[in-house]
């Protein structure tokens, strides 16, 4: 299923890298930047996490949390936020629900192989749960500014 802007997000719970249970539901009231990416502690996905961390007081102005979502464990995830001081939840997603929510588990190509992963794709969700924006392949240096615009 293919996601629009104005359509409801897809509610979810998962717990995160410490074990706290995190609800889209349960964050109304704020904008969500729910962020996908293909794998903790890779050159990409460390770049955005940390452009996101380095922003975190311009996005908490403007009522943005930010919640992070891959398909790596809990440990992983730990490992990840500790190394790098992220002040965000990460939810792990082995089962892929909801990455497949979103439609970001999909069919992709690399050096002409063919497997499936997470598509690199950000959620701007709005304080009643309605995607406001949705960022494909979001510039893993700019993405703080991509979703403050």
């Amino acid at each position: 299923m293919l996601l629009e802007p104005g359509q409801s997000a897809p509610d979810f719970s998962a717990s995160d890298q410490y074990g706290n249970t995190v609800t889209l539901s349960a964050l109304r009231g704020k904008k969500v930047a729910l962020y996908f990416y293909p794998k903790d502690d890779t050159p990409g996905c460390t770049a955005q996490a940390c452009n996101l961390r380095d922003h975190q007081a311009e996005l908490t102005a403007h009522n943005i949390q930010v919640v992070g979502v891959s398909i790596d464990g809990e440990a992983s995830h730990q490992k990840f936020a500790l190394k790098y001081d992220l002040p965000f939840p990460l939810l792990p997603d082995p089962d892929k629900t909801i990455a497949t929510a979103y439609g970001v588990w999909q069919e992709k190509k690399n050096y002409g192989k063919t497997y499936m992963g997470i598509v690199r794709t950000t959620f701007l969700i709005d304080e009643n749960g309605l995607i406001e924006r949705i960022i494909k392949r979001p510039d893993t240096k700019e993405h703080a500014a991509q979703l403050l615009k």
